[in-house]
């Protein structure tokens, strides 16, 4: 029997899993659920142990339904594999959560009032958490939290210029993407040695994009805030709005705030500018001129706010690109370090064509990475740090 650390990272309409080795921290399978609740879900599964679930059907459901369904897809095709912890990203952590955390009903409480900072990725995470409590109620569960990465932050770089009762009731910046962020930090001096520890710009960019500058590989500053709308422009997100338009869209248009939300969150970004798609390939395959206008609005945002994280470092040494815009689109990391060839990067084209782990051409100040960024293996360690950790206090306390 081999012992495993289940890994379940939710986004919108999907679910991915991972299943790692307790012992060994090998992962043995990965894959996922995707187009959630329409006719188009799908499952896929790739490692050393994925040909046992080849042909797996999910069913037409929610998050907590595709969660259910894959333990009992483990269980009949994986019976070999016993689940000793399940590692859970959740979105947001407030001010509460800085580390990792062992999941119980308080923690939930907590966590649930947390639903109004990211409606469309929190509800999601405590319904696959609470899926797996109810099928397996003593597999111990962990919390990693996208928001525990920035708190080294210094202070002025997490607050809003509101009065101050606000920003203790917790109207803070809390910036997101910090598992993506951990994960990049921790590979980073197997591919710029030294310059790790300098002044390191990640640029996580995806259908969710967000940037952090880091300082010996800890967050100094971010483009996210308080919720995930902040920032660069997104697949379906504005990014960072005048506070103005929303007072306008209420006060002079009569929407609703739940109008205002589904704009912002849903209808705007590359889809609301393109008027076409919220997927950069297919913007860049169609090449017609609302298509080219998201596209460049996108890159100027990006290279924007890597001039205002350079301001924040004090100079940039090396940029990261990661995630599906940043590992796969050749063309969408030219238009940004175009934009930014003032801060001394220069690309490669022919590496940056090929997607090379190094695209910055020879001879110039800054060194650019494309590096996958691997969410799910930084989940794996806190889950079975903490399990670990668990179990020697046990054995303490007996």
């Amino acid at each position: 029997m081999t012992s495993a650390v289940l890994v379940l990272n939710v986004g919108s309409s999907s679910v991915k899993f991972a299943l790692y080795d307790l012992h060994s921290a090998d992962a043995l399978c990965r894959g996922g659920v995707d187009a959630l609740g329409t006719a188009r879900a799908g499952f896929q599964a790739s490692g050393a142990r994925a040909a046992a679930l080849a042909g797996a059907r999910p069913p037409v459901g929610d998050h907590a339904s595709a969660a259910s369904w894959l333990l009992r897809l483990f269980a009949e095709r994986l019976a070999d594999i016993e689940l000793a912890a399940a590692g859970h990203r959740v979105v947001h952590g407030g001010t509460a959560f800085a580390d990792p955390v062992r999941i119980d009903e308080r923690v939930l409480e907590t966590l649930q009032g947390f639903v109004p900072l990211a409606p469309n990725h929190q509800p999601q995470n405590l319904a696959a958490i609470r899926a797996v409590a109810r099928a397996l109620p003593d597999l111990p569960q962990v919390a990693c939290f996208d928001t525990a990465f920035h708190r080294t932050q210094p202070a002025h770089a997490q607050r809003f210029a509101l009065p101050r009762s606000l920003s203790e009731a917790g109207i803070v910046r809390y910036g997101f993407h910090g598992l993506s962020f951990e994960y990049l930090a921790g590979v980073l001096p197997d591919f710029a040695g030294a310059r790790a520890d300098g002044r390191v710009v990640i640029a996580h960019l995806g259908h969710g994009a967000s940037l952090c500058a880091l300082r010996e590989r800890r967050s100094i500053a971010t483009t996210m805030g308080f919720t995930a709308l902040d920032g660069l422009v997104m697949g379906t997100r504005c990014g960072a709005l005048d506070p103005g338009v929303v007072l306008h869209l209420i006060e002079q248009r009569g929407m609703t705030p739940a109008e205002v939300s589904d704009l912002l969150y849903n209808r705007s970004g590359l889809l609301g500018m393109s008027g076409l798609s919220d997927d950069l390939r297919v913007l860049e395959a169609d090449g017609g001129m609302h298509a080219q206008e998201a596209m460049d609005l996108f890159a100027y945002r990006a290279a924007r706010e890597i001039g205002s994280l350079a301001a924040a470092l004090g100079g940039l040494d090396v940029i990261v690109f990661s995630a599906g815009i940043g590992e796969r689109s050749p063309s969408m990391r030219a238009r940004i370090c175009a934009y930014s060839s003032w801060l001394g990067i220069g690309l490669d084209a022919r590496a940056n064509a090929a997607g090379e782990s190094r695209i910055s051409a020879a001879g110039t100040a800054v060194d650019v990475f494309v590096i996958p960024t691997d969410e799910e293996a930084t989940i794996a360690r806190a889950a079975r740090a903490l399990l670990c950790s668990t179990s020697r206090a046990d054995l303490s306390s007996g």
